[in-house]
């Protein structure tokens, strides 16, 4: 299986029927993995890690969940198709780096994805559109028992399983939703979130983890305690916090058009106009103006069918997609160019927006 074939295929990401959530775009559940008497990757000689790699990928990809998979090593991707991937969320940034004795199997419908060699030995994920925390997880925890049929998972009866970094240790689980949370940051709420939701023992991040920019307003939030806890209990109570930020983005949503209605419809006409008239836009304006398009859509504006494209428009507009696409690398401003291009023709025949809708709810 090839890049090419791989973003060409269906995905849970980009063409599920769950894009009909209107908050919460996908939730993941991560399992950090080691093979005992292995050296941990950052740790290991260069034949250690080209051992485990082996011994790793054999048994992933043997996996019935990994049939007809992506099974590569990353030396063997170009610098474009490992920004791909990433953009997908289907290995990090760190893997991304690596030289040698490491890579990835990611599962035709890119449900499924493990690392070889990151941090850990195993990074293993499920990817999950909507707000699906509980199916993640039982999904993964197959997945996990599955490999440690296989494999000698690195186990110690008192901290659970044993990670490269201590705050892993335990479950060795991060289980994350990725939320868009547009009315929160427009009425500037987003700070005091951050801090409530850190109170809680969770934690906020951008729209690539640890480090990234919120881009589009769509934020990460995962689980920060691993040890302690069962897996069962954090899901449970990071569930309980992801609903409660649902309540609190559509009080936000209701607020600012009791306030000001017509503020936050120009927001999201002026937003339809850039797109379908623009000639230079940038990652970042992209998104952004995308996230308001999202938002129309929520609120009534454009049709709910329109959520599903959004969704995937916010993928194929980064670097990496946008270069594939044009089977070319280019210069950031040459990719404004072409990126605006792209989006121009996506909303040429987009629907026009219909602001009666606040008025309808009036009434």
């Amino acid at each position: 299986m090839t890049i090419s074939s791989l973003i060409d295929t269906p995905s849970e990401l980009t063409d599920s029927a769950s894009s009909k959530t209107a908050i919460v775009l996908m939730t993941r559940v991560r399992l950090a993995r080691n093979l005992a008497g292995h050296s941990f990757p950052g740790w290991a000689k260069a034949a250690q890690r080209e051992e485990t790699f082996a011994a790793c990928r054999t048994a992933v990809g043997a996996l019935p969940q990994m049939k007809r998979s992506f099974n590569v090593a990353i030396g063997d991707l170009s610098e474009l198709e490992r920004q791909i991937l990433v953009e997908r969320h289907l290995i990090s940034r760190e893997l991304s780096g690596a030289k040698s004795g490491a890579g990835v199997v990611i599962s035709k419908d890119q449900a499924f994805s493990v690392m070889v060699n990151e941090e850990d030995h195993l990074r293993i994920q499920v990817l999950r559109a909507g707000f699906n925390l509980k199916k993640a997880w039982s999904t993964i925890n197959d997945l996990d028992s599955a490999l440690e049929d296989h494999l000698d998972f690195a186990f110690s009866p008192t901290l659970g399983y044993l990670t490269a970094c201590p705050t892993n240790l335990g479950t060795g689980m991060r289980a994350s939703a990725m939320m868009h949370l547009p009315a929160l940051v427009i009425s500037n709420q987003m700070e005091k979130v951050v801090r409530a939701v850190n109170q809680l023992g969770m934690v906020v991040r951008g729209l690539f983890g640890e480090g990234s920019d919120a881009s589009g307003s769509i934020f990460q939030i995962s689980n920060q305690t691993t040890l302690g806890e069962s897996e069962e209990e954090i899901i449970k109570r990071l569930a309980s916090v992801l609903q409660s930020i649902v309540e609190h983005e559509l009080n936000a949503r209701e607020k600012l058009l009791e306030a000001d209605s017509g503020k936050l419809l120009d927001k999201i006409g002026r937003a339809y106009g850039i797109l379908q008239n623009c000639h230079l836009l940038s990652s970042s304006e992209a998104m952004n103006l995308l996230s308001l398009i999202r938002l129309g859509v929520d609120l009534g504006a454009f049709p709910d069918g329109n959520r599903c494209v959004i969704d995937r428009l916010f993928i194929e507009a980064q670097p990496g997609h946008l270069q594939h696409a044009q089977k070319g690398e280019f210069e950031p401003g040459q990719r404004d160019f072409l990126r605006a291009s792209r989006l121009r023709s996506e909303f040429a025949n987009f629907v026009r927006p219909d602001f009666n809708f606040n008025n309808n709810e009036k009434n």
